[in-house]
């Protein structure tokens, strides 16, 4: 139980990279992104981005450029309209950690979640998965509507 305990204090302390947050931002306020892929770098301990995607850019496209085998955080602008015709979007928080990733990196990933997502404002709903269906579009498409 103490290695765990100690593990978690330690990997905890990933920073964000301003590039980060200010990406981020576009996506938020400015809508140049529809999704933003961030990875830990260990080396540096913060979290980085490692992919956008345009704003006309899909879900399936999105979904397409998570790695099977490793873990990221994402977060994907979800666009729709509602039963009054009004268009609105929801900012979904994604935590991917696959099945067939290392417990390392599951590990990595989970103790420093909170931390990363509280640098983010104005996230609406969050979604953890570890298989694709566990993200379907159907899985936004009810949270959000």
């Amino acid at each position: 139980m103490a290695f765990r305990a100690g593990s978690a204090n330690t990997l905890s302390g990933m920073g964000v990279a301003d590039h980060s947050k200010s990406t981020y931002m576009e996506l938020q306020r400015k809508k140049f992104h529809r999704y933003i892929i961030f990875r830990i770098e260990e080396k540096k301990k913060e979290v980085v981005v490692e992919k956008t995607g345009g704003p006309t850019e899909s879900y399936a496209e999105f979904t397409a450029s998570l790695p099977e085998n490793d873990c990221r955080y994402a977060v994907y602008d979800y666009d729709f309209v509602t039963s009054e015709n009004c268009q609105k979007s929801k900012i979904f928080f994604i935590s991917w950690a696959p099945a067939m990733s290392r417990i390392r990196a599951k590990m990595l990933y989970a103790t420093s979640k909170n931390r990363f997502k509280r640098e983010l404002e104005g996230i609406h709903y969050e979604i953890q998965a570890t298989d694709p269906t566990e993200m379907d579009l159907e899985v936004l498409q009810d949270r959000a509507h």
